[in-house]
């Protein structure tokens, strides 16, 4: 699972060097390559199971965190706010996590994050019992840090990996979210019951479950974890006490995001992170308004997001596969494309062709995976080290406030053109994507980043 063999080189960007293009560059470990490939492997083995097991805590919060909010407020229009908190709060806490992961690794960077998260799931259990909408509101919102961790995890598995397999790794981290996005909601059901056991309403239940997978997440990268993976792969690179006291300040928002702007490669893989982004949740969230519009039953609403979420994370290990044959911003190129062709088809399609929503749906998640998965690795490795945690959780807080504000746009758009018109103002979202992938240098050979 996204392993790379012991023989691979074992190079790391740095400025000045670019391997795509035949530069040498330095290693910046100061382990033995074939020690650096047992940490990556182990490393992704348990950033995998965690993946798994936070997941299914934040897929089934999220599955009734709607419900439990037009609940306990008793207003279908204060329902929405339950998702828009939960993705507040993951983009507020990204960057404040990446800093701690800089500061002292990935480890204690991942737990607090599902710490924060089984905070979370706990004040929404006791805002319903309570009947407090603030304080689930409050809840959902710190519910986000187990999203935040979640999204992380897919860096800590570039951090020891080699530039060969690094999106290969990076993807086989996405894919394990598929597992807990099928099974979380499955288990709201069983989470119901649970909590009308205990005194709890049913709908505040499956948060009970998610904290008990948060917990579970948490003790499993705190524990297994090690050697960690960012602390492994940089010089002195040791986990013993006062090892991450030398490692370097991280600079702040405004200095990081001008480091961004300043590095081509870099600027496209944010841009491209953040618009595949804000173009999934904008049609997304609609969709099974639109579907319920045109007579679909719940049931056939259900099948249709979970074809949208299977494209979303079951083809991420190929789109990983595609970003290190053929290039990151070549992949990122196909998503653009593939992103495309889902909008053209969903703005096309009868309001009562199911059939064809559903395909355009799985479109729409194949290209949100290719350019999460591209754009995040070329992210990663197109800025200098020390700064590269505070860039990637710089990214995972403009593409959380992406998404945010895309779906709090699109039920307006919706209701004013319709479908079409939903997903042709998305198709404008590509555009800047696409002058950015023309602007970017060429490469002599594919690489890791044409």
């Amino acid at each position: 699972m996204g392993s790379e063999g012991p023989s691979a080189p074992e190079r790391v960007l740095t400025p000045g060097g670019d391997p795509a293009r035949g530069h040498p560059v330095q290693r910046t470990s100061d382990r033995p390559p074939a020690e650096l490939h047992r940490v990556q492997r182990r490393s992704v083995r348990v950033l995998v199971g965690s993946q798994v097991l936070g997941g299914v805590g934040v897929a089934g919060g999220i599955a009734v965190g709607g419900l439990l909010a037009e609940q306990v407020s008793g207003s279908t229009a204060l329902s929405g706010l339950a998702q828009t908190a939960t993705v507040l709060g993951a983009a507020a806490l990204a960057l404040p996590l990446a800093r701690l992961a800089a500061a002292a690794g990935r480890r204690p960077a991942l737990a607090m994050g599902y710490l924060i998260g089984l905070g979370g799931a706990v004040l929404a259990v006791l805002g319903a019992v309570m009947g407090q909408f603030a304080l689930v509101l409050l809840g959902l919102l710190l519910f986000g840090g187990a999203t935040a961790s979640g999204l992380q995890a897919r860096y800590a598995a570039t951090d020891a990996a080699s530039p060969l397999t690094r999106a290969r790794s990076l993807s086989v981290v996405v894919w394990a979210t598929t597992v807990g996005s099928v099974a979380g909601p499955n288990l709201s059901g069983i989470g119901g019951r649970v909590g009308e056991a205990v005194g709890v309403p049913s709908l505040a239940g499956p948060f009970l479950l998610a904290a008990v997978s948060f917990a579970a997440a948490a003790l499993a990268v705190w524990a297994l974890l090690r050697p960690d993976p960012l602390l492994a792969a940089h010089p002195g690179g040791q986990e013993a006490p006062g090892s991450s006291a030398a490692r370097p300040a991280q600079p702040p928002l405004r200095t990081t995001m001008r480091a961004i702007g300043s590095i081509p490669a870099a600027r496209l893989g944010m841009v491209a992170v953040a618009t595949a982004h804000a173009v999934m949740v904008g049609v997304m969230v609609m969709t099974p308004v639109h579907l319920g519009h045109g007579g679909a039953s719940l049931q056939l609403v259900g099948i249709v997001i979970s074809v949208h979420v299977a494209g979303m994370y079951a083809a991420s290990p190929v789109m990983g596969w595609l970003a290190d044959r053929l290039g990151r911003v070549t992949t990122i190129g196909i998503g653009m494309a593939i992103l495309a062709g889902a909008l053209v088809l969903g703005a096309a399609a009868d309001q009562e062709s199911h059939a064809t929503i559903a395909v355009a749906m799985l479109l729409l998640g194949l290209g949100w995976s290719s350019a999460l998965v591209a754009g995040s690795t070329l992210l990663s490795e197109s800025v200098p080290s020390p700064m590269r945690t505070s860039v990637q959780g710089t990214s995972d807080l403009v593409m959380g406030l992406a998404g945010a504000s895309a779906g709090a746009l699109a039920g307006p758009v919706l209701q004013a053109g319709g479908y079409p018109l939903l997903n042709a103002g998305a198709g404008l979202l590509l555009i800047p994507v696409l002058v950015l992938i023309a602007r970017q240098p060429r490469r002599r050979s594919p690489g890791r980043t044409g």
